[in-house]
């Protein structure tokens, strides 16, 4: 809401010396958000004045037109002769009033005005548009021209007003009264503690049976509609420079004088109005809910198909305005046109001030995306009681400017309602601010809002009509504790509890960050929204429980309806966003929760909001939620170690993704099985299956390895990218986060190899998994180093696997048959369960 200093004034006396910086700092210690102060006209300096258009001579010979133009100032420019200047609008004619700046005048943005040379004259000056001068838009993209009874030589800057500033509140969805200069002239009186002058307090003829028809079928969408006629309008009256101005500095667009007034009258009071060609409205003027596939030209020129729930205004043949947000072009206000032959002005009108309601007109306004400023009110409050007050300043303002006569019907439908009424104890705003305000003070503060007050410890407060959002104790104690101020509230800081840490998840998620962070991974937040799509992208198979989603009622993308069931898709797009801008060597990571849906979907009880749920409501609660399990992934491309002067340096491989998995399993504590695996996005012949054991039983708890190249190719990703991800709340389970000392023994270590030949498709974990329970409690580390192919050795379809094992006692020193004793049992055991054989 833009606020004029000056029309403030109107309503409040403020000392002279205030400057909007100073009602700035009020409003806001008074709760309003005055975001800025516009200083209109600050960088004007020097003689703008009125000249009148003498001669105009046309230019030939140039690309566009150009005129030489002679223009009386009076005795502005020291010597009464014409002044000469030139100028290409073609919108002013000899005799026009027009507004004229002199040479050593300084315009909006430094723009510094001198006698020079241009198109062969010497031009004195500048004949002004709106623009040029920073008064915003007039509608007519051109010279400003003047009413012919302007004086000549006057000073433009006075007489257009373009000295001012304008205050920019952003106001607030409860706050409709401050939606007005009404309002927020309320709030700067309470602020600076002088009086209002109520512009809404006038004298209003009372209803009776000579005023239009009007029926209101829904008076639950329309609880008052006020009706006022004004007939005689002269057409060639126009807007005078004062209301256009006013309008200009809020913000809006001066049309043509009928609708200039109620767009003023809005602005001043609040109340949004609209204005029928009283010759255009077929029979009465009624209000209902629209039939669906109505159809209304809007004033926008759009048509419009309507809904059953919208509220229209309608004459005999149907809807001729969107109630609460746009009027028809069917009874739009005619302008006079001399230029337009056999166009016919509006001369008689139909003001029309109604109240709708505002959940009614955000629903239509939303429904066909028109928001305008009347919606804009309505959907925050509107009070009803200004409804007769601006219908009968919109008379009297047409009747003053336009020579139009009031007529003496006066027509309003009123709903029966009741003031609402709030019990307050005295002393409820002391404790809700924890201040000690006093009866006194709460009372005094109330009634500056506008409320009634009655009561001693127990108060009964009238709510004032404009303020629809006052509605409970805690409302009311708000106003007190704003109006006197919140910068007076005292601060406390809260003592958190002794004892209460992080807890064991809470640390392990840290852990788990810190030490991929340090592994050379970057984290990547990615939005929890998928496409259904993906998931062919991704390659699952179609019985796949990942494509089981929990689906949006109201999801942000309609592209993006699901929630997602496994890190990867978020992270294989922000691989690829950074590929795509020009980062090739990635390592992200990510740790977030996943959604999956239960077998029985439940729906969630309302819970009560006057008392802590129970144990029972939010076990209830969680019970109709998705399982949402923890996980972490990581996705790699590009080089892993960089190259220079210490080496060639090497791509990312499958192995580096399987060694990210290692990572998080040792900082939980959890033995990690890694075997060969076939899942999904990830290549059949390079994929890791990750699996611990729960309760006795192995469980899958995610995989690792290289990305197959259809789902590189299909995503956009770069050649041989990699990814992990895994179930870490199920790490976490199995885990064990108490630290454990290492056991050093003093003795040294006795080393033995093994080279095993065993067939291809023998996982190299089954036969580690074998050596290690053979060789038994002398078995300090078992690595494999080296895995060899070769037919003509080995034979078709076997492999060797070459392991180190580490042999140590705590106690001694073994020999050399004791750890030859240890290897031969760890050989023998793999031979019997893998079938491998001694390699010679």
């Amino acid at each position: 809401m833009r606020v004029p200093l000056s029309w403030l004034r109107e309503y409040v006396d403020l000392p002279a010396t205030e400057t909007g910086r100073d009602v700035q700092a009020k409003l806001i210690s008074a709760g309003l958000e005055v975001e800025t102060v516009e200083h209109l006209g600050a960088d004007l300096k020097g003689p703008l004045v009125v000249g009148q258009v003498l001669t105009i001579e046309e230019l030939e010979g140039f690309k566009k037109p150009i005129r030489f133009c002679t223009v009386d100032v009076g005795q502005a420019n020291g010597t009464g002769e014409p002044q000469e200047i030139v100028c290409g609008a073609r919108n002013f004619s000899v005799g026009d009033k027009v507004v004229v700046v002199l040479p050593g005048a300084t315009l909006p943005g430094g723009f510094s005005i001198s006698a020079r040379k241009t198109y062969g004259k010497v031009s004195h000056g500048m004949i002004c548009s709106s623009d040029e001068l920073g008064m915003g838009d007039d509608g007519t993209h051109g010279i400003i021209v003047l009413p012919p009874e302007t004086e000549v030589g006057k000073d433009a800057v006075e007489l257009l007003e373009l000295v001012d500033e304008v205050l920019d509140i952003a106001v607030t969805a409860n706050r409709g009264d401050c939606l007005s200069i009404r309002g927020v002239a309320r709030e700067t009186a309470i602020a600076y503690g002088l009086p209002l002058r109520d512009p809404a307090l006038l004298d209003v003829p009372g209803p009776n049976a000579f005023g239009y028809p009007v029926k209101v079928s829904d008076p639950a969408g329309c609880d008052r509609f006020t009706a006022r006629t004004v007939t005689g309008l002269s057409p060639e009256a126009r807007s005078p420079i004062w209301l256009q101005r006013r309008l200009q500095k809020v913000g809006m667009r001066p049309i043509s004088l009928a609708v200039d007034v109620t767009n003023y009258v809005m602005m001043e009071l609040g109340q949004p109005l609209h204005a029928y060609d009283r010759h255009q409205v077929q029979g009465t003027i009624g209000v209902r809910r629209a039939q669906e596939g109505e159809k209304i030209v809007t004033l926008d020129g759009v048509e419009r198909k309507l809904h059953a729930e919208d509220l229209v205004i309608t004459d005999d043949r149907g809807p001729i305005g969107l109630a609460g947000v746009m009027g028809g072009a069917d009874t739009e206000i005619a302008d006079h046109d001399p230029a337009e032959e056999g166009a016919a002005a509006t001369t008689d009108v139909i003001i029309e001030a109604a109240h709708f309601d505002q959940v009614s007109v955000a629903r239509t306004a939303r429904r066909h995306k028109l928001s305008s400023e009347a919606s804009r009110r309505f959907e925050r409050g509107v009070d009803p009681q200004a409804a007769s007050a601006a219908a009968q300043r919109t008379v009297d303002l047409l009747v003053l400017l336009a020579g139009g006569t009031a007529e003496a019907g006066v027509t309003e439908v009123v709903a029966p309602s009741a003031p609402h009424t709030i019990t307050l104890a005295a002393d409820h705003p002391d404790k809700v601010a924890g201040v000690t305000y006093g009866r006194e003070t709460v009372v005094r503060r109330l009634q500056e809002v506008g409320c009634d007050v009655y009561g001693q410890d127990e108060l009964i407060v009238t709510v004032p009509s404009w303020r629809p959002d006052l509605t409970d104790p805690n409302d009311l104690a708000e106003e007190v504790i704003r109006l006197e101020g919140y910068e007076n509230l005292p601060s406390t800081l809260p003592r958190p509890p002794a004892g209460r840490g992080l807890t064991g998840r809470q640390r392990l998620h840290r852990r788990v960050g810190r030490a991929l962070a340090g592994a050379g991974y970057v984290e990547a937040l990615s939005y929890p929204f998928v496409s259904e799509q993906v998931f062919d992208q991704l390659g699952l198979e179609a019985d796949d429980p990942a494509r089981r989603v929990v689906k949006l009622v109201n999801p942000l993308s309609d592209e993006e309806p699901a929630l997602r069931t496994s890190l990867l898709p978020g992270l294989l797009a922000a691989l690829r966003r950074n590929d795509g801008r020009g980062s090739h060597d990635l390592a992200l990571f990510e740790t977030g929760l996943v959604f999956q849906p239960r077998d029985a979907a439940r729906v969630a009880a309302n819970l009560p909001v006057d008392r802590r749920p129970s144990p029972d409501d939010i076990a209830a609660l969680n019970a109709a939620l998705p399982d949402q399990p923890r996980h972490v992934a990581v996705v790699l491309a590009g080089a892993r170690e960089q190259a220079g002067w210490w080496g060639k340096g090497r791509p990312a491989d499958w192995a580096d993704a399987v060694e990210a998995a290692r990572t998080l399993a040792r900082e939980a504590g959890a033995e990690l099985g890694i075997r060969k695996g076939q899942y999904g996005p990830w290549h059949p012949g390079r994929c890791a299956e990750l699996t611990v054991t729960v309760d006795g039983a192995e469980r899958v708890v995610g995989h690792a390895g290289e990305l197959h190249p259809r789902v590189l190719k299909t995503l956009g990703l770069p050649a041989r990218a990699c990814a992990m991800e895994l179930d870490l709340d199920v790490l976490e389970r199995v885990g064990d986060t108490v630290p454990q000392a290492p056991s050093i023994s003093t003795f040294p270590v006795a080393t033995q190899d093994v080279a095993l030949v065993v067939d291809a498709y023998v996982p190299a974990s089954d036969v580690e998994a074998a050596l290690r329970e053979g060789a038994g409690e002398l078995l300090e580390s078992i690595r494999l180093f080296d895995v060899y192919e070769n037919a003509e050795q080995l034979g078709e379809g076997r492999k060797s696997l070459a392991y180190a094992l580490r042999f140590r006692a705590d106690d001694r020193t073994l020999t050399v048959d004791e750890a030859s004793a240890a290897r031969e049992a760890a050989v023998a055991l793999a031979t019997d369960r893998t079938g491998a054989v001694l390699r010679g």
